[in-house]
């Protein structure tokens, strides 16, 4: 950066975007932004300046930079409006998010902007700036130190009636409940976000996320056919917006269809004028899963698991629910196979179902101490013994009815005697 600074024209503007590379163009601007002029005039074009810098700063994956320019514009800050420079502040904010593996560096840029913002007595700015380090914190799973934030910056909004802030926050806070695995607070944060939006115009980005929390919050309670109609209304409108989540809406739509066993419905999705925008390994995944479920194998489904690892297993909402189709699979195969015999062979199971032998011995384990069938596993000879189910004694149930009948005499009797002594 040189020390002489240039004039704060629309020319200079025009110079930096004449330029033969960046870095040179990212002086001309730092020098247009070092002139001392406080003219109204040389204020515009400094804030076009800011704009183009970080733009090129973003481009050349100069996080630390931003971060340096954005100490360096302090005093600027104090000769322009505070709504303008709430908008730069998050400009450049978001400019930083952009540039890839920064996640700790936005965590401590936002800290040193709520501090600065607090000696300011920028409120408006500082809630925002507290709500983008909250969703940071719990990106990076500090959970706790995201809950106390978000706590105490809840109670400040609503006291503000900041609408509009106010459905972010209580929508991060239902994001973070059920990180947490707290469903009810999870479900009452959600709905307190789905109020505030009810008084307001709510940006379709806005609602989007809304349905979408939505969508996973019922899938969580294995009501797949309510989550699929809230994740197609998410998927509409970031289709409708070319946002990159419409993707993750859509692949959860996929997930519902799998789950209610209406996985042939899959590749007509996927194949429809809307799916075909968003074909790749996401799609490809639930595509497998789904030709798995189909065609009952598990052998199918362990390879698309291990195929698609990063778009099904890193997913912690695909992962879990397909553990528990994955465990539903494996228990009604395993019955089906052990149907015929009273005595088998576990290598011999696990041959048929075409899975390890210890994987296939420590399920049918859990199953006999779920009790989901009568049988023993004798490890030494290798074999599975299953029991014929025990046939109910007729004699309890009669005997039980006997007492309830002696029981209501009995009563009859007393309510006589009680008359008859009156």
């Amino acid at each position: 950066m040189s020390s002489s600074y240039l004039p704060a024209t629309t020319e200079s503007l025009a110079q930096a975007l004449e330029a033969k590379d960046p870095s040179e163009a990212i002086s001309i601007l730092y020098r247009v932004l070092d002139n001392p002029s406080s003219s109204p005039e040389a204020l515009r074009i400094k804030e076009q300046a800011i704009t183009n810098l970080s733009d090129l700063l973003r481009q050349e994956n100069r996080a630390e930079d931003l971060r340096s320019l954005l100490t360096q514009l302090r005093p600027f800050f104090s000769l322009i409006p505070k709504a303008k420079t709430a908008k730069i502040v998050r400009g450049i904010i978001d400019s930083v998010a952009k540039v890839p593996g920064t996640s700790d560096l936005q965590i401590a840029l936002c800290k040193e902007m709520v501090q600065w913002t607090r000696a300011e007595k920028r409120t408006f700015l500082r809630q925002r700036v507290e709500a983008r380090l909250a969703a940071l914190l719990m990106e990076s799973k500090e959970y706790a130190e995201a809950l106390t934030l978000l706590t105490g910056l809840v109670k400040e909004v609503r006291r503000l009636d900041d609408k509009l802030l106010l459905v972010d926050i209580d929508l991060l806070e239902s994001k973070l409940h059920f990180s947490l695995r707290n469903l009810p607070k999870a479900k009452a944060a959600l709905t307190a976000a789905r109020t505030a939006a009810n008084a307001i115009y709510v940006p379709p980005a806005q609602q989007g996320a809304i349905d979408l929390q939505s969508g996973i919050l019922h899938a969580e309670e294995k009501d797949y056919k309510t989550a699929y109609s809230y994740f197609f209304e998410a998927f509409e409108s970031f289709n409708a917006l070319e946002d990159p989540k419409a993707v993750f809406s859509l692949k959860y739509m996929l997930l519902c269809k799998i789950m209610v066993s209406q996985a042939d419905d899959v590749a007509g999705i996927i194949s429809s004028k809307a799916g075909l925008q968003y074909v790749g390994p996401d799609l490809d995944a639930m595509k497998a899963v789904a030709d798995a479920h189909s065609k009952r194998s598990l052998r199918l489904f362990e390879t698309a698991l291990r195929d698609y690892k990063a778009q099904l297993e890193e997913d912690p909402i695909v992962h879990r629910h397909l553990s528990s189709l994955y465990d539903t699979l494996l228990e009604q195969n395993l019955c089906r196979l052990i149907e015929p015999f009273s005595r088998v062979e576990i290598g011999h199971i696990a041959e048929l179902i075409e899975l390890p032998v210890d994987h296939v011995e420590r399920k049918l384990s859990q199953m006999i101490l779920d009790k989901k069938f009568a049988g023993t596993l004798d490890q030494g000879a290798g074999c599975l013994v299953i029991f014929d189910d025990p046939k109910t004694d007729a004699i309890y149930p009669a005997t039980l009815e006997t007492i309830s009948n002696i029981g209501k005499v009995v009563d009859s009797l007393y309510v006589r005697s009680a008359k008859i002594m009156a």
